[in-house]
């Protein structure tokens, strides 16, 4: 199965209003972006998170906070971020799930028996 992405907002930043008397302006918005992929029935999932400063909108062409979209603020993320970078990275930690660059192996002898504690040595009284 291929890498599927996905966009997460988890929330926005407002201006109550603006010298242009618009309300509840978005000028941040906090994401995350995962990926899943599925190899041999097991699933595997990376996720990276960041935030977005977004242009002050124009008058002219504002939508109101409550008539937001899902695909609007999408739309957002995808024309401000480097989304093929970004992707790229979750395509790493991914196949590095796959694949660990790095494993801890057992020790290839048999378990030691503990190292009972050495006991305190006190010197008599002269």
């Amino acid at each position: 199965m291929a890498i599927v992405y996905n966009w997460v907002v988890s929330s926005m930043d407002e201006y109550p209003t603006t010298p242009d008397n618009l309300t509840d302006v978005v000028f941040v918005v906090n994401w995350r972006r995962n990926a899943t992929d599925v190899v041999d029935d097991e699933t595997y999932f990376a996720d990276v998170y960041g935030s977005l400063t977004v242009p002050a909108p124009n008058p002219e062409d504002f939508t109101p906070y409550a008539d937001l979209t899902f695909d609007q603020v999408c739309g957002w993320l995808d024309a401000g971020l480097d989304v093929a970078a970004i992707d790229a990275g979750l395509a790493v930690q991914i196949g590095n799930l796959i694949n660990p660059p790095v494993v801890s192996l057992p020790l290839p002898w048999p378990p030691q028996p503990p190292v009972p504690p050495t006991p305190e040595i006190t010197e008599p009284n002269e």
